[in-house]
């Protein structure tokens, strides 16, 4: 029995990067070797163990024949004649496909090491066609590392878009893909791949729809509504946006993909619709609640925040009151920060100011600091108290100075 460190693990040594978790594959063991040895089997539908120290996985060498449709419908065989080549053969990308012995040498029989060099995305086998999240995993990886796919490989990615096996992929496991992709340095690399494989158009059809979309003219007409939502991704990930933040962004222009062609190139009212999407997509995907509720906020209210150096004392109480600032401030904050992705995310102005922030956290500095015990008091409850409360912070932000 002989036991190497594969996958990812072996891929980030090579690259200099942190290693953060091991997987070990087994060679020429068998289950009952491993539980005897005090590992313990997890799941039914593979042979994966966990150490009795380390928790890391070690899985039984195994190679996998396509039975069904969908990324489960596989059969597995771990017997202990599978060879390490032939489990590094059935892995999605030659830079995945690596092992690594006890000495440390590297075992490497599909090329990864040079493809990790050319800084390209390679499947290792035309079995990757036999697996639809293998889409989702390699546009993850251009979102992680910014390496562009091998063509060959694209053209693979192109059949399975156009095998409709992508729609047999769970929501979790898009929702998954899409969330760590988030975390990443180059996350529009995800939309973009998905794009260019026809991917985007199966999974997440409200975003494929703003490509071709022109922008108004005041905003960076030459670029359309999808090419903006690229650049904003790029801004998002340069101010290092957290992942709710980036999803916020991700969706908040979904209206303006059904913007009636007579109201173009301006998109009047898109906010709303933006919202309706971002709602839709949002349970579709079984996004967390408050990636959810960040998005939908973001969606209908970014046009406004927007304009917050021309709005009146009234508007920017109701404002502050629709964004929930005065009992979500941590929140308020990341819509803000979305707004000023949105509006900088726009060829040549990362690096404008945004004032309108700056104003909105005025007004909700000074109307936080008010004491409103005497209104409250002076109202005599029910529905006065909310009337009376807003009339006084109307009242202080009219003694603000205009910005």
């Amino acid at each position: 029995m002989n036991i190497y460190k594969v996958g990812g693990a072996v891929r980030d040594r090579l690259l200099g990067r942190a290693v953060k978790d091991c997987d070990w594959v087994v060679v020429g063991g068998s289950a009952e070797a491993l539980l005897a040895a005090g590992y313990r089997q997890v799941g039914q539908d593979f042979p994966v163990f966990l150490h009795p120290q380390t928790q890391e996985e070690y899985a039984l060498a195994r190679t996998e024949r396509k039975r069904g449709t969908g990324y489960r419908g596989f059969d597995v065989d771990a017997s202990a004649a599978i060879t390490l080549e032939e489990d590094l053969a059935r892995r999605d990308l030659t830079i995945n496909a690596m092992a690594e012995d006890a000495s440390g040498a590297i075992i490497d029989p599909y090329g990864g090491q040079a493809d990790l060099a050319a800084g390209i995305l390679r499947h290792v086998t035309a079995a990757f066609v036999e697996d639809p999240l293998r889409v989702l995993r390699v546009a993850r990886f251009a979102a992680r590392f910014g390496f562009p796919v091998a063509p060959d490989t694209m053209t693979l990615m192109r059949t399975l878009s156009a095998s409709g096996e992508l729609a047999t992929l769970p929501p979790e496991r898009l929702w998954r893909e899409l969330e760590r992709a988030l975390t990443e340095p180059f996350p529009w690399r995800f939309v973009e791949v998905l794009r260019e494989c026809g991917a985007l158009a199966a999974l997440l059809p409200e975003i494929d729809a703003l490509f071709g979309v022109p922008q108004p003219p005041q905003h960076h007409p030459e670029i359309d509504c999808g090419e903006h939502l690229l650049l904003t991704l790029r801004q998002a990930a340069r101010l290092g946006a957290s992942p709710a933040v980036c999803y916020a962004v991700l969706l908040h222009d979904l209206g303006k993909a059904e913007t009636p062609a007579e109201y173009l190139p301006g998109h009047r009212g898109h906010h709303e619709a933006s919202a309706r999407l971002a709602e839709a997509v949002s349970r579709r995907l079984r996004a967390p609640q408050a990636f959810r509720e960040l998005a939908v906020l973001v969606a209908r209210h970014h046009v406004t925040v927007h304009q917050a150096l021309a709005l009146r004392p009234g508007t920017l109480v109701d404002l502050l009151e629709k964004l929930d600032a005065f009992r979500r401030p941590e929140r308020f904050e990341e819509v803000l920060l979305a707004c000023l992705i949105d509006a900088t995310g726009r060829g040549g102005k990362a690096d404008s100011p945004y004032p309108q922030a700056e104003r909105l956290r005025q007004a909700f500095a000074v109307l936080r600091a008010q004491d409103l015990q005497a209104v409250i008091a002076a109202a005599g409850g029910g529905a006065a108290v909310k009337e009376a409360i807003r009339a006084a912070r109307i009242t202080r932000l009219q003694e603000l100075p205009s910005p």
